[in-house]
Parts: structure tokens; sequence; C-alpha cells
């Protein structure tokens, strides 16, 4: 795992990048949030290929509990990726509605991702 850091306008931005799945369970994805919140890390990139498929079967209550976490420690994360693959009603309503706030965002690449985070 990478952490690559972007300052923008005097913002920090941690952007994650990994061969590897990077978050497999809740703890994984509470793990990289403690990480870099105590790296003076708010704002978080990470790619849609770090994460567990099981993230996007909303059942099993995976992202919501991690996306929690992130809400409640104030950390603003971008998920990039290319979710057109999930057909699931309730994942496109999910992400439609995550983008609709700011704290968590699905976007189409590291661009956009940098732009929504630094507020721009």
């Amino acid at each position: 795992m990478k952490i690559e850091t972007h300052n923008i306008n005097d913002i920090k931005v941690a952007e994650i990048t990994s061969d590897n799945i990077i978050i497999n369970s809740v703890q994984d994805g509470l793990d990289l949030l403690g990480n870099l919140y105590y790296q003076d890390f708010d704002k978080l990139i990470i790619y849609e290929k770090n994460i567990t498929p099981d993230f996007f079967d909303l059942k099993n209550g995976i992202a919501g509990e991690i996306l929690q976490k992130f809400s409640n420690y104030r950390v603003r994360l971008a998920i990039v990726g290319d979710f057109s693959k999930y057909s699931s009603k309730s994942v496109k309503g999910f992400i439609y509605e995550s983008n609709k706030g700011r704290h968590i965002n699905f976007v189409a690449s590291q661009t956009e991702a940098i732009e929504i985070l630094s507020g721009k």
C-alpha cells in the first residue's frame, strides 16, 4: 500500500494505491481510517479495486459500517471506480444518495476526486 499526499490550497488529501485489496472487512476499513486520521489526513481517495466486492453487497452491512465511521470522524472519502457494473437498484441508490452529500463520494476519476475533496 502506498499513500500519496496531495496538497491543494492548503488541503491535505491522501491517495491510497495498491495492487491488492486493502479493505476486506469492516476492521480493515477502521484500521485504514485510524492510520490516516492520526497522520492528520481528513480527506482520502481510495480505488474501488482496492475494496472487497462484498462492500457493494449492501445486505451484509460492510459498506454502511465503514462509511458511518468515516462520517463520525468527519473524514471525507472519495471512492474512484467504474460503478456502472453494479446493476442493483439499492447500490445505485446508495451511490446516488452518497454523492448528494459531502462526506462520501463515488467518482469516475482521480481528478474528479481531488476536485471534490478540495472544495472546487
